[in-house]
């Protein structure tokens, strides 16, 4: 939406009549995307939202902290990680946001700004200042008995101890559902293929040369082209490999991938953060056993949600034979991991996730959030085209 609207009517019909309990009526002002409008009760947005009582990865990443010291976080975080590392270090104070950036690459910054202007425009979040990981590997790797720092990253692993956010790509989708060219999750769920008895019996995959697993598993495809269709479509990593596991195929579109029945999820330099995509659509996911996971991962059930693979491939031309031979029980997992995606992974339970992790964070502060030196405004982005009136605010603040 580019406008707000009161007292909003949705009317989905099939041959002109209403279905399921259409017409839908969201009763009061719904404000548009780029309208700057906080509900300042965070506990009615959360109820607006339903938003879950907790996350379990949340519980679990905030458990390892009984306290968060900002002045002491200040200095040490930037010493241990500012040099080497892309790191932002940010302040959200009365609701506005304030960042100071480290190290050369920080381009991916443009995603953590953006989720969090988002956010303010839609609730007031508590004071909190925080360390955001721009990289693509977790980065605190201290033992549990030594003094670790909270840092903020998109991917965890088994061996560090980052708090973890949904990736950069599941939250930009997010942002920016059915206004961007790439994925989204809604788009996926209306092209997700041929009904499962047309799909091609094949495992599918598509992809860079970012892992050696992939590297064999480009070579078990040779081996078994009748089980298995991967390729890759860019070479970086092994470049020196290229003659062997050439020659590159051209992209192949996301919702072509759906026209198979089996899709393979392996990592790539961390978590392949294609994982939502690939449950969301309703094909059977194979996925690889991984030290590195996204923030959903702890609730994702093999055999119910996804079939599991062994990280070196080993037994992948068994599972796909297992997935032929029951393919009752596949269609089972396919639809259950598609029922998963829509339940946890769509931009209400995104939001969720951000705001109860920030809520959560903000209670272990046991030092002042500040604006710190060489800070700087996140500006929320001009809405010249599509101004807002807010009728949360007082009129003094609306003229």
């Amino acid at each position: 939406m580019y406008a707000t609207y009161t007292d909003l009517h949705i009317h989905i019909l099939l041959k002109n009549k209403h279905v399921a309990k259409s017409p839908f009526i969201l009763k009061g002002t719904v404000y548009h995307e780029g309208c700057d409008c906080p509900q300042p009760n965070g506990a009615v947005w959360e109820t607006h939202m339903h938003c879950p009582r907790s996350f379990p990865q949340i519980d679990r990443d905030l458990s390892r902290y009984a306290t968060v010291d900002l002045d002491l976080n200040s200095r040490e975080i930037p010493q241990r990680f500012g040099q080497r590392q892309s790191l932002c270090h940010y302040t959200v104070k009365d609701n506005k946001v304030y960042v100071k950036t480290f190290g050369e690459h920080v381009g991916f910054r443009i995603f953590m700004d953006a989720i969090l202007l988002s956010l303010t425009r839609k609730v007031k979040l508590p004071d909190l200042e925080f360390f955001v990981n721009l990289g693509d590997w977790p980065l605190e790797k201290r033992k549990p008995t030594e003094k670790i720092h909270p840092i903020f990253s998109w991917c965890g692993s088994n061996n560090t101890r980052d708090i973890v956010m949904p990736t950069y790509d599941l939250t930009e989708s997010v942002l920016e559902t059915m206004g961007r060219v790439s994925l989204d999750m809604m788009s996926v769920q209306a092209n997700t293929g041929p009904p499962w008895p047309d799909k091609n019996a094949t495992a599918f995959w598509r992809g860079r040369d970012s892992r050696q697993e992939r590297l064999e598993l480009v070579k078990l495809s040779r081996s078994h082209p009748n089980m298995l269709d991967a390729a890759f479509t860019n070479f970086f990593f092994f470049k020196h490999d290229e003659s062997l596991y050439g020659p590159l195929v051209k992209h192949v579109s996301f919702f072509d991938f759906f026209k198979y029945k089996y899709q393979i999820n392996i990592d790539g330099t961390v978590a392949a953060y294609r994982m939502p995509y690939l449950l969301a659509g309703d094909s059977v996911v194979l996925k690889q056993d991984s030290a590195y996971y996204e923030h959903f991962y702890s609730e994702l059930r093999p055999w119910e949600h996804y079939i599991p693979i062994r990280a070196d491939l080993g037994d992948l031309l068994e599972r796909i034979k297992w997935a032929r031979d029951h393919d009752e029980e596949a269609r089972k997992i396919a639809l259950a991991g598609q029922q998963f995606a829509r339940n946890h992974l769509m931009g209400d339970s995104i939001f969720c996730y951000y705001y109860k992790l920030f809520e959560g964070y903000a209670r272990l502060q046991v030092t002042e959030p500040k604006v710190r030196k060489d800070m700087v405004l996140v500006e929320q982005p001009a809405d010249d085209l599509f101004p807002c009136y807010c009728h949360r605010k007082r009129a003094k603040d609306e003229l």
